[in-house]
């Protein structure tokens, strides 16, 4: 009877441990949808930066405030790109940082799991051969 309940409690700690992959994996895909959002982003703001080299001096950009084109001094439309290529690429050195963090913790809890699953199965088979004597 011992013997079932700790095999019970073993299941529960081994279904804990798959929840908690599942957790990790869910958190991973996040981070790798943040970072590819943010790679667009940086793509477009490269592009409208190449954009705007190409203008010539005297050209006139407008920047889409609500509803109404404002007119925007190139230099500063071209400092406000910039600045915004800037954050961007902090924010995907950011997301790589987590990326890896939640790798390595996957790792880990995949390890975990697979060394339970084993422990489990060695556990079932001693118990079988027990049974069979």
């Amino acid at each position: 009877m011992a013997a079932v309940k700790e095999q019970q409690e073993f299941v529960k700690k081994l279904q804990s441990e798959r929840e908690k992959l599942q957790v990790l994996t869910k958190e991973f895909q996040k981070f790798v949808s943040t970072r590819q959002q943010f790679d667009a982003q940086l793509n477009e703001n490269d592009l409208v930066l190449s954009e705007f080299n190409r203008l010539k001096p005297n050209a006139e950009v407008f920047k889409l405030v609500g509803p109404v084109l404002v007119k925007q001094e190139v230099t500063e439309a071209i400092s406000t790109v910039k600045k915004r290529i800037t954050f961007i690429k902090g924010e995907l050195e950011r997301c790589d940082k987590n990326i890896s963090a939640s790798e390595e913790k996957q790792g880990k809890s995949r390890e975990a799991l697979m060394k339970m699953q084993q422990q489990y199965q060695q556990k079932v088979q001693a118990m079988q051969q027990a049974a069979a004597k």
